[in-house]
């Protein structure tokens, strides 16, 4: 599979980091170099001390959330929209991870683990409904997951969301 092409790393949004250490939590933007597929990411995401593993949460194009969380060899995925899958490469490796298939008949949906951070606080109906509200752009949806997990002030400040 090919990698993510430069066109769409200028379309992401933001990628941010976040784990906890000692129980605090750090933030801080992933780099694009780590942004070519989910295992990539996973890779990437392994290189933090996270307690509880280090989640990555990703806006593209203000069209879908990507948010990857990987704790040792366990990679959890959560794609916003997996008809997103038809047109950005990002998009594609998560439904290949998760394996499901897409085509362009498909509606509007979320695929992956709606339970990603059920044990740090959101659970996966709480997910389910933010996921389903279509209203929100997909950098209020990773402020509201920020916020249930445990860090929202940090991300809003990180990403210039905080007024």
């Amino acid at each position: 599979m090919a990698g993510i092409t430069d066109a769409e790393v200028g379309e992401i949004d933001l990628a941010v980091v976040a784990y906890r250490d000692e129980g605090d939590w750090n933030l801080a933007e992933l780099p694009d170099r780590s942004l070519d597929d989910v295992e990539t990411i996973a890779k990437e995401l392994r290189r933090y001390p996270g307690e509880n593993g280090a989640l990555a949460m990703i806006s593209v194009a203000e069209d879908f959330v990507l948010m990857v969380r990987a704790q040792g060899s366990l990679v959890r995925v959560l794609l916003s929209d997996a008809t997103a899958a038809t047109d950005w490469s990002l998009a594609r490796s998560a439904v290949d991870h998760i394996g499901v298939h897409i085509d362009d008949e498909d509606d509007q949906a979320p695929a992956g683990d709606l339970a990603i951070f059920e044990d740090m606080g959101m659970s996966a109906q709480d997910m389910g409904m933010l996921l389903d509200d279509y209203d929100l752009y997909p950098e209020e949806i990773l402020s509201d997951v920020a916020n249930n997990v445990g860090f929202g002030s940090k991300f809003d400040e990180l990403v210039g969301l905080s007024g």
